[in-house]
């Protein structure tokens, strides 16, 4: 497994919601993005579902784990050592909510929170090696929405050696590519000061549609709630919902695809 660890390290490797209703929250995406949805018999794995589309792992969904635990998406960085980011993240200015911990003989996971309070995890594969498709109604994007970007772009630099790639916006805040290798892999900005004054720094997970406005719609349909209505930006349309459990995701189709 070792080549393919290497090849995804600093690069986004997995997401996985978190459901105070994990059964409803695997009818509602089954049917919005075509997935299927295999619960894990084993206790260990605590009813943990991975989504695979055409035959192929895109997604995790599992029920909370501590009462009150609101539904969301976490965003998971690729590792070769989640013991060494660890020590990476504290060195940063970062905390860590989760130590390493094996999960199963799956892989290794941490949850750590940025120097702005965002939560963002990491992933050290052993069996499951993250995500192995890339098209429509898979992941496709990860932006970082922080309370004083300033302090969040050198902790993801010192932890996973992401410069960025920033971006003048018409009227709002400058947009942060982060990369690896040249490719841009995730984003960043300052939060719109629109948002709620409690609403925590926070990663947005979207997927890759190939319709936004039908795939916004059909969301509704299911009971989602509008966040962003769909819109153009430079590089192609997006919109932001909240699930019927509460987790907000996007869609986003690139001008290019």
């Amino acid at each position: 497994m070792s080549a393919m660890v290497i090849a995804t390290a600093r690069k986004p490797i997995w997401v996985d919601l978190s459901s105070s209703e994990a059964a409803a929250s695997r009818d509602f995406y089954s049917k919005l993005f075509g997935w299927k949805v295999d619960v894990n018999p084993d206790p260990q794995y605590g009813g943990y579902g991975r989504a695979l589309l055409d035959g192929k792992d895109v997604a995790g969904i599992s029920p909370t784990q501590t009462p009150g635990q609101p539904t969301a998406w976490s965003f998971y960085i690729g590792t070769d050592d989640a013991e060494a980011t660890t020590r990476l993240v504290k060195d940063a200015g970062g905390k860590v909510a989760v130590e390493p911990m094996d999960v199963g003989e799956q892989g290794k996971m941490a949850v750590f929170q940025d120097p702005t309070g965002a939560f963002i995890s990491v992933w050290q594969p052993t069996q499951m090696g993250g995500f192995q498709t890339s098209g429509p109604n898979s992941f496709g994007w990860a932006e970082l929405n922080a309370r004083g970007i300033e302090r969040a772009l050198p902790f993801y630099q010192q932890v996973f050696g992401w410069p960025t790639k920033r971006s003048a916006v018409p009227d709002g805040p400058d947009y942060f590519e982060f990369q690896v290798d040249g490719d841009s892999v995730a984003g960043a900005t300052e939060m719109n000061p629109m948002v709620p004054a409690g609403t925590p720094s926070y990663w947005l997970v979207y997927f890759g549609v190939d319709n936004v406005k039908a795939t916004f719609d059909k969301a509704i349909g299911l009971g989602a709630r509008e966040l962003v209505p769909p819109q153009s930006y430079p590089g192609g349309e997006f919109a932001i919902v909240s699930d019927p459990q509460g987790a907000a995701f996007g869609l986003f189709k690139s001008g290019s695809r």
